[in-house]
């Protein structure tokens, strides 16, 4: 990317040293070795961590598409927040702006208006992306354990590095969390970055969101975007059967459980517009 361009946006390349830290930190496995736990703790922390935060920080906080109970909801943000990437009212402010703006100037990481880079992580440097929106989320500030969360957003992350550090050791620590860490990390990222730009569009959103079945896989059903952004309402962004949505999936037995309910539905009318849709696309496709 040009550096005027880096001069222009503002990037705070010093505030992003943890950042770069934390990916370096990965390779020190090389030195200390990685037994079979430590990537079984990997997978498990990723597994558990985005789980984490595409049912707590994306459908919940910042959409609201189901409802729970005061204790999971500080759970979902905690579990959340494990991850670093910041606090739950900062992460859900984002995210409802970018809806609001999707693609639009205002939009912070749009691909379309800053590329890709910029909408992959470097928004994360850009000066002022610390700004605290509360005004649009004020459903969750509300309550003061999840401001002070959102305050002290730091305390999971170190919390749960302390631990795998106590039970496994130095290897446990650089794969089972850091390693864990940096994979969520980008597997978040490439939703605001890859998922608008590969893929198919069913539906014809005034943004370039697009459904991608190979990220919905790694995302755990977040690569039905454009799904996402024609009806942001609901708590599957799988629509259909065949779109695999393991976050819904996972929700549906919290619901069965009694953890969660009132998961929000797609309506017919929007399930009948897709069909349509898939239909004209199947025609007048090339044979």
């Amino acid at each position: 990317m040009d550096p005027a361009l880096h001069r222009e946006r503002g990037y705070d390349w010093v505030g992003f040293i943890p950042f770069i830290s934390v990916h370096l930190l990965c390779f020190a496995a090389l030195w200390t070795g990685a037994r079979p736990i430590d990537w079984i703790v990997c997978a498990l922390l990723y597994f558990v961590r985005l789980l984490g935060v595409m049912a707590g920080y994306h459908r919940y906080f910042s959409h609201r598409t189901f409802k729970t109970s005061r204790w999971f909801q500080c759970i979902l943000a905690v579990v959340a927040e494990s991850t670093m990437q910041k606090g739950v009212l900062w992460w859900a402010a984002h995210h409802r702006k970018h809806h609001k703006y999707a693609d639009a100037p205002p939009d912070v990481h749009s691909p379309v208006q800053h590329g890709f880079w910029h909408s992959h992580v470097l928004w994360l440097a850009e000066r002022g992306s610390e700004v605290r929106a509360h005004h649009r989320v004020r459903d969750l500030a509300k309550f003061p354990e999840l401001v002070w969360l959102d305050k002290h957003w730091l305390v999971p992350p170190l919390g749960l590095g302390l631990l795998v550090w106590l039970a496994l050791g130095w290897s446990g620590l650089f794969v089972g969390f850091f390693l864990s860490t940096v994979l969520v990390w980008h597997a978040t990222f490439v939703v605001n970055s890859l998922a608008h730009v590969v893929g198919k569009r069913r539906f014809a959103t005034a943004d370039t969101s697009r459904n991608n079945w190979i990220i919905a896989l790694f995302t755990l059903g977040e690569g039905w975007h454009n799904n996402h952004h024609h009806y942001m309402g609901a708590a599957r962004q799988g629509f259909y059967w065949w779109e695999v949505d393991v976050t819904f999936y996972v929700l549906k037995c919290f619901e069965w459980c009694g953890i969660v309910w009132e998961l929000r539905q797609v309506p017919d009318a929007v399930l009948a517009e897709g069909r349509a849709s898939n239909l004209k696309q199947r025609l007048t496709s090339p044979p």
